[in-house]
């Protein structure tokens, strides 16, 4: 995961002029992403070399200058195929000359890429377009994420921090307490957060329904208790027939943690842009938009985005390669991440990656929501995550695909 696909192709000596042609209109007309694969196996045991400096590919370090567009004697449109297939890869083409020790080589990629199938390897999945959930307990579900009974003081529900018309969070850089105070830490999407392998910033709990159980019991967010909730919603004309038509034990509190556990299981946002690309219509995305796919795996970012979820699947230091709370100073509790919940060491500045499915629509970014905008979050990836400069086209890009991430769901405003 996160790996850079290597893609070059070129024979100087004039004999092999006509194969290499033929190679590369094979390679236009498989995937590329497979066959990029294939090269990087290829490179790594040292059978492909820079036939400019005569030094081995495999002696190179990741990310080094010698992926750039081929050039040399090919001609214009083989140079452009060669081009289109490399943005597609996801990788930066070079000017340099690369040189495979046998042509045979080339021709056992090709065939390969054949057998494994389209978009096999690539590190984002789709997501599923049918997902098993009780109809009935995901109506009942609705009800009572909408319901401001939940809460202590019957002001605030669950929609009150996840607005689901504008991405599923609040667009605040905190949330806001049941009180009225501000809150510590930034809202995130509640779209597709059963996708995630942990809950919260720090991932403190493992389910959804743990998830519901915290902020329902957490003075600062419904700061309710679950006796106080049944004995509410029995006072209801309608809670009492519903749930017993769906319990036999009827109104429980972990009969309303089901309920509110499938309706949040619901919020997915499958068939975007980006899926339809994945799941084999080029026409999906613009040529800039795959170009930023491809940017976004050769600079490293898909190392911690990646999944169904685009992130949401592991724990990661914020800072990684340079100190970003070193550098911002003034350190909060809320800064220290998982330390909070381990105690360790190690923990520290630790949290789990968000997923960027809706990033397009959830500013301001980051656990603080200290980035305003998606550039600013760009821009602090860059530094601080990934030690990396990078042009401005490049980040633009980059921001371009994540925007094709956000997919379809009943409750987005359109």
């Amino acid at each position: 995961m996160g790996a850079i696909y290597p893609m070059a192709a070129q024979k100087q000596t004039p004999q092999s002029t006509r194969i290499l042609d033929l190679t590369q209109r094979l390679l236009y007309a498989v995937h590329s992403r497979v066959f990029g694969w294939v090269l990087a196996l290829l490179i790594e045991h040292g059978l492909v070399w820079d036939a400019r400096t005569g030094v081995d590919i495999s002696t190179l370090e990741t990310g080094a200058p010698w992926r750039r567009i081929v050039r040399g004697d090919t001609s214009k449109d083989s140079r452009s195929m060669l081009k289109r297939v490399a943005v597609d890869s996801g990788i930066e083409m070079y000017e340099r000359r690369i040189r495979f020790r046998s042509i045979w080589v080339v021709g056992a990629a090709v065939c390969f890429t054949f057998v494994v199938g389209v978009r096999a390897e690539e590190p984002i999945k789709p997501i599923p377009e049918e997902i098993e959930i009780n109809t009935e307990k995901l109506m009942l579900g609705r009800m009572l994420f909408y319901d401001p009974r939940l809460s202590k003081n019957n002001t605030t529900s669950c929609y009150s921090c996840h607005n689901l018309g504008v991405g599923g969070d609040d667009g605040r850089k905190v949330f806001i307490r049941i009180g009225g105070e501000p809150g510590i830490i930034n809202t995130p999407t509640v779209f597709n957060s059963d996708f995630n392998f942990k809950q919260f910033w720090d991932g403190r709990v493992n389910t959804v329904e743990d998830l519901i159980d915290t902020h329902v019991q957490s003075p600062t967010y419904l700061g309710s208790s679950w006796p106080g909730i049944v004995s509410k919603l029995y006072q209801h004309e309608n809670y009492p027939s519903r749930f017993k038509a769906l319990y036999p034990d009827g109104i429980h509190h972990k009969n309303i943690r089901n309920a509110l556990g499938e309706f949040i299981r619901s919020l997915t946002t499958p068939n975007s842009r980006f899926d339809q690309y994945l799941e084999g219509d080029d026409t999906a995305l613009s040529t800039l938009e795959k170009r930023g796919y491809a940017l976004f795996k050769s600079y490293g970012c898909v190392s911690c985005h990646q999944g169904v979820n685009v992130g949401g699947g592991m724990f990661r230091v914020f800072g990684a390669v340079n100190d970003y709370f070193k550098n911002r100073g003034n350190i909060t509790d809320v800064d220290l991440g998982r330390y909070n919940v381990t105690g360790k060491a190690a923990d520290r500045h630790v949290f789990k990656v968000p997923s960027l499915r809706m990033a397009a629509l959830t500013q301001p970014y980051l656990h603080n929501g200290s980035a305003a905008t998606l550039r600013d979050a760009v821009d602090i990836m860059f530094e601080f995550q990934l030690g990396r400069k990078a042009p401005d086209e490049d980040k633009e890009a980059i921001m371009l695909f994540i925007k094709t991430l956000v997919g379809e769901s009943m409750d987005l405003s359109p």
